[in-house]
């Protein structure tokens, strides 16, 4: 068996230096001995089986339950050889016949229910607010920065990152805006504060919702700003802009299309959507079996090439793509290094086993920027072709209007009353 997960584990590690070793006492290393060695003991023969049967889902598992230990280097190390090594491909051996079978024809699925998706994003969403806390920027965002330059803070990218949604937008004051995964209220009351928006936002998350509220009511914007416990399937009415930032990875590819109908039932015919989404640059590929089972259960990454179909039978233009490729790789590693920082505290709310799921899940999502094909969309969509100016002059344009006065739009933003 031993002989077997060292033939496993060459085959994968072919840069870089991995020491194993057995609860038997049995040890050997993999690699071509460059870079830092990292060094792991496994804690019993079926651990072993597990990786070799299992190697997607395992090895978080074999770490939470303390029966992989990394004795050397730390599990974000562990993973970054791994993935590093791996690259786009991180199926080998017999774990590609869990992906294929994974990605089976449409007609074995079925898409996600509005009670499925409630229960999906209580699971992740509706833990103890204290544990977001700990790692998140003070406006609680929970999705991929926009780091301007090297060196800038988790805060400041945050804050860029909502100027920049906010002027690919082009929000006019007074307009009224649907924000589809409100999250805590952040994206919203910027939208309120700094560009005089009418907003409505919608979570499926009680425990997002509550303080979401509550920050609106602190600052007096509820009469321009409404969140609403709702699912994206039952909102009505009509929309200068849409946006979401985060929510589509929890679609599910089987609603794509229900969910870009309903986009363009909902926007203007001048109206302007906005879509941030975490994506795949290298095809479609099922979700990483322990991330579904443990952190985002329903989760889904697409591939552009599974979007764009949808987008074009509901009759949406594209009129604007970025594609954010390692922003998302920075965002997770000050969320890493803050959690790590704080780790005590999260022990003490959800205890140890938690703490290393948690470890785990934001380092496989980090190395899954930096080396699993993962990229962040921003995809602009409209009914007509000129809703947007002809050149994309104007984001910058409107990005430092809001750096320099705070406001965007010809009057500015609403005063909180």
């Amino acid at each position: 068996m031993v002989s077997l997960l060292r033939a496993f584990l060459a085959r994968i590690v072919r840069t870089g230096t991995l020491k194993v070793e057995i609860e038997s006492g049995t040890q050997f290393t993999v690699g071509d001995g460059s870079g830092k060695p990292i060094a792991v003991r496994l804690a019993d023969w079926g651990a072993i089986v597990r990786l070799l049967f299992r190697p997607e889902l395992a090895p978080g598992e074999l770490y939470m339950d303390g029966r992989l230990v990394v004795t050397q280097g730390s599990i974000y190390d562990l993973i970054a050889l791994l993935g590093g090594n791996l690259g786009s491909d991180p199926t080998p051996g017999i774990a590609r016949a869990f992906n294929s079978v994974r990605l089976m024809p449409r007609l074995l699925r079925r898409g996600i229910t509005a009670r499925r998706a409630k229960r999906n994003v209580a699971h992740h969403y509706d833990l103890d607010g204290r544990l977001y806390s700990l790692f998140l920027d003070p406006d609680m965002q929970y999705s991929c920065a926009y780091f301007e330059h090297s060196g800038q803070s988790l805060e400041e990218a945050q804050l860029a990152k909502k100027r920049h949604l906010a002027a690919k937008l082009l929000i006019e004051p007074r307009q009224r805006v649907l924000d589809i995964g409100s999250g805590w209220g952040g994206l919203g009351l910027y939208l309120v504060e700094h560009c005089g928006a009418e907003v409505t936002g919608i979570t499926l998350s009680d425990t997002q919702l509550e303080q979401a509220r509550r920050r609106a009511k602190e600052r007096r914007l509820t009469q321009h700003l409404d969140f609403q416990n709702l699912d994206y399937r039952a909102v009505t009415g009509a929309f200068d802009r849409i946006v979401s930032v985060g929510m589509f990875e929890h679609v599910g590819r089987d609603d794509y299309g229900a969910f870009f109908t309903k986009i363009s039932e909902l926007l203007a015919d001048d109206g302007v959507m906005l879509l941030h989404s975490i994506g795949r640059s290298n095809g479609p590929y099922a979700t990483n079996p322990w991330i579904a089972k443990y952190i985002f259960p329903g989760g889904y990454v697409p591939a552009l090439s599974e979007v764009s179909p949808a987008i074009e039978r509901a009759g949406l233009l594209v009129t604007d793509i970025e594609i954010l490729r390692l922003h998302y790789a920075e965002t997770l590693k000050a969320w890493r290094e803050r959690f790590l920082d704080r780790r005590d505290e999260a022990a003490k709310i959800y205890g140890e086993r938690f703490c290393r799921m948690w470890e785990f899940y934001l380092a496989i999502a980090e190395c899954g920027f930096r080396h699993g094909g993962l990229v962040v969309f921003q995809i602009q969509l409209s009914k007509r072709l000129d809703p947007v100016p002809l050149t994309r002059d104007y984001i910058a344009v409107r990005e430092n209007q809001l750096k320099t006065s705070g406001r965007c739009g010809v009057e500015g933003a609403i005063a909180a009353e």
